[in-house]
Protein backbone atom coordinates (compact mmCIF):
# COMPACT_ATOMS: atom_id res chain seq x y z
CA UNK A 1 0.00 0.00 0.00
CA UNK A 2 1.14 3.43 -0.72
CA UNK A 3 0.57 6.78 1.13
CA UNK A 4 0.77 9.97 -0.70
CA UNK A 5 2.79 12.48 1.97
CA UNK A 6 1.78 16.34 1.48
CA UNK A 7 4.18 19.00 2.53
CA UNK A 8 2.17 21.59 4.69
CA UNK A 9 5.43 23.39 5.50
CA UNK A 10 8.45 23.37 7.97
CA UNK A 11 9.35 19.80 7.49
CA UNK A 12 5.82 18.72 8.27
CA UNK A 13 3.96 16.14 5.83
CA UNK A 14 0.54 14.76 6.06
CA UNK A 15 -1.22 11.91 4.31
CA UNK A 16 -3.03 13.14 1.22
CA UNK A 17 -5.56 10.37 1.39
CA UNK A 18 -6.57 11.57 5.19
CA UNK A 19 -7.58 14.94 4.50
CA UNK A 20 -10.82 15.85 4.56
CA UNK A 21 -11.20 19.73 3.61
CA UNK A 22 -8.65 21.94 3.47
CA UNK A 23 -9.94 25.68 4.78
CA UNK A 24 -9.39 29.50 5.19
CA UNK A 25 -9.33 30.35 9.24
CA UNK A 26 -10.62 33.62 8.70
CA UNK A 27 -14.73 32.90 9.47
CA UNK A 28 -16.23 32.43 12.61
CA UNK A 29 -17.60 28.40 12.50
CA UNK A 30 -13.56 27.48 11.52
CA UNK A 31 -12.52 29.70 14.36
CA UNK A 32 -15.05 27.67 16.83
CA UNK A 33 -13.80 24.58 15.16
CA UNK A 34 -10.50 25.48 15.77
CA UNK A 35 -11.17 26.38 20.02
CA UNK A 36 -13.74 23.21 20.11
CA UNK A 37 -10.84 20.93 18.49
CA UNK A 38 -8.50 22.36 20.63
CA UNK A 39 -10.81 21.71 23.79
CA UNK A 40 -10.67 17.99 22.87
CA UNK A 41 -7.62 17.66 22.40
CA UNK A 42 -7.50 16.87 18.50
CA UNK A 43 -6.17 20.31 17.21
CA UNK A 44 -2.60 19.66 15.83
CA UNK A 45 -0.63 23.13 15.52
CA UNK A 46 2.58 22.55 12.26
CA UNK A 47 2.45 26.52 12.14
CA UNK A 48 5.78 26.89 14.23
CA UNK A 49 4.97 30.39 15.70
CA UNK A 50 3.66 31.76 12.68
CA UNK A 51 0.37 33.39 11.53
CA UNK A 52 -2.03 30.46 10.62
CA UNK A 53 -3.09 30.45 6.96
CA UNK A 54 -4.80 27.22 6.54
CA UNK A 55 -6.84 24.59 8.66
CA UNK A 56 -6.88 20.87 7.59
CA UNK A 57 -9.45 19.10 8.76
CA UNK A 58 -8.92 15.28 8.86
CA UNK A 59 -10.44 12.39 8.35
CA UNK A 60 -9.65 11.06 12.45
CA UNK A 61 -11.54 14.77 13.39
CA UNK A 62 -8.05 16.27 14.18
CA UNK A 63 -7.86 19.45 12.72
CA UNK A 64 -4.05 20.74 11.68
CA UNK A 65 -3.15 24.51 11.39
CA UNK A 66 -0.52 25.38 9.08
CA UNK A 67 1.16 28.20 7.95
CA UNK A 68 0.96 27.88 4.22
CA UNK A 69 -1.94 29.39 2.20
CA UNK A 70 -4.80 27.10 1.29
CA UNK A 71 -4.10 27.39 -2.38
CA UNK A 72 -0.55 26.17 -2.12
CA UNK A 73 -1.26 23.08 -0.48
CA UNK A 74 -3.78 21.98 -2.38
CA UNK A 75 -1.59 22.58 -5.42
CA UNK A 76 0.67 20.30 -4.16
CA UNK A 77 -1.40 17.16 -4.54
CA UNK A 78 -0.06 17.29 -8.07
CA UNK A 79 2.64 14.87 -7.87
CA UNK A 80 5.55 16.79 -10.00
CA UNK A 81 7.00 14.64 -12.33
CA UNK A 82 9.17 17.23 -13.59
CA UNK A 83 12.49 18.29 -11.74
CA UNK A 84 12.25 22.09 -13.20
CA UNK A 85 8.76 22.32 -11.50
CA UNK A 86 10.48 21.70 -7.66
CA UNK A 87 11.41 24.24 -5.70
CA UNK A 88 15.14 24.38 -3.80
CA UNK A 89 13.59 22.43 -1.02
CA UNK A 90 12.33 18.90 -3.10
CA UNK A 91 9.24 17.99 -4.13
CA UNK A 92 5.94 18.65 -2.26
CA UNK A 93 4.13 15.50 -2.68
CA UNK A 94 5.64 11.89 -1.99
CA UNK A 95 5.15 8.17 -2.28
CA UNK A 96 5.51 6.06 0.81
CA UNK A 97 5.13 2.60 0.41
CA UNK A 98 3.99 0.66 3.80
Amino acid sequence: MAYHLVHIGFGNMVVAERIVAIINPSSAPIKRLKEESKESGLLIDATQGRKTRAILVMDSRHVILSAIQPETISSRFEPQTNTEERDEKGPAFYSVRA
